[in-house]
């Protein structure tokens, strides 16, 4: 058996500001092993499933209470990690899925562009053919764990196809900067990548040409359910404090849970954190069995983000002035629950995929990285 993951380092949520913190923490997560589940022993995994992945990643937001470092963490799996598993060539597994399941190389994916963000057929970053090499060209835009990323998978069309392409900081005429860096989810960072004739050879074409779309939908399910793993946690971290808070604090000479206005708002909670972790274990469920997760994922991602802002409000609420003061998580999760609504395709893109795949509404046309 694993040994079980011991995230308690992980706590300081509010100092999980300075890059080098940052990256630290993510170094720290891959030594306990959470970059090790639902992948293949072959590449120094466990070799389990995606109900194993669920449960250390909602020990994991329980213990840090940072959505940023859950959406870093994330970024890393399904933007690289798992295209790389799907899509590469055995030579590319062997290159990047030990250093990067271990820890070593940090990635994410670049999709969204300052002028595209859920309609992905109307990016404009291109690639054109060079002999046996590819130039690309293009902007890319808030995009998760760049400023730090050592890979990024960067989508462009290629022949009018959206097709995938392994990108190094370090190739000649790409730029990984802070340009586009967001106010939101502290624990991780955003920036932009620059490409000016950025010359790549064959090998860093990531599956085939054109395929590209179809990564992207499929990277962005998986997203979609399980960043919401490790925010479950933190729901069940904001739960205990404020039930804890409701009998430490009196009022009018009893409890204060005693109030139905507040027995109520945490009855609320538990419903909703409960309801998240229904939707989690089902798409667990689907993954280990090898089922689409296509509407199972939307619905998650719909309902877990909606229920963790009214969640984060409801302990604010519940918290009063105390939930303000400086320190304390509970304001700051409120910001960060509400870039929840917009990260991996907002609230109002699962409703228009699950009505389209229900055969109403427009047709899915991707989602933000």
């Amino acid at each position: 058996m694993n040994s079980p993951p011991d995230f308690s380092n992980l706590s300081s949520y509010s100092c999980a500001t300075d890059e080098t913190q940052i990256h630290s923490r993510f170094r720290a997560i891959a030594e306990q092993g959470g970059l090790r589940h639902a992948l293949p022993k072959e590449f120094g995994s466990y070799g389990d499933g995606f109900a194993d992945l669920y449960q250390t990643h909602r020990q994991l937001g329980q213990a840090s209470r940072d959505p940023g470092l859950l959406l870093m963490v994330n970024a890393h799996l399904w933007g690289i990690v798992f295209p790389v598993l799907l899509y590469g060539s055995a030579e590319q597994k062997q290159q990047f899925l030990p250093k990067l399941i271990a820890g070593n190389w940090l990635g994410g994916h670049a999709i969204t562009e300052p002028s595209c963000g859920s309609d992905v057929q109307a990016m404009t970053a291109f690639a054109e053919r060079a002999d046996e090499n590819f130039i690309l060209n293009g902007e890319k835009r808030y995009i998760t764990n760049v400023p730090l990323a050592d890979w990024l998978v960067v989508y462009a069309k290629l022949e009018g196809k959206i097709t995938a392409f392994l990108v190094s900081r370090q190739d000649q005429g790409c730029m990984f900067s802070h340009d586009g860096s967001l106010n939101a989810c502290h624990g991780s960072v955003t920036g932009s990548v620059l490409l000016d004739n950025c010359r790549l050879d064959a090998s860093r074409l990531l599956g085939k040409v054109g395929a590209g779309a179809q990564m992207i939908q499929k990277a962005l399910e998986y997203e979609r359910a399980f960043v919401f793993a490790g925010i479950a946690g933190i729901m069940q971290w904001q739960l205990d404090e404020v039930v804890r808070h409701s009998r430490d604090r009196r009022s009018g000479g009893v409890h204060l849970g005693k109030h139905q206005a507040i027995s109520h708002r945490i009855a609320d909670m538990k419903l909703r954190l409960d309801t998240v972790d229904l939707w989690l274990k089902e798409c667990a469920r689907l993954c280990d069995a090898g089922q689409r997760l296509t509407l199972a994922s939307a619905q998650t991602k719909l309902y877990a983000a909606e229920a963790f802002l009214q969640s984060s409000l409801d302990a604010v609420q519940i918290m009063g002035a105390a939930g303000l003061e400086a320190g304390n998580a509970m304001a700051g999760l409120v910001q960060d629950a509400m870039a929840g609504r917009l990260f991996s395709g907002s609230s109002e893109v699962q409703k228009n995929l699950i009505a389209a795949l229900l055969g109403t509404g427009d047709a899915y046309r991707g989602g933000p990285a």
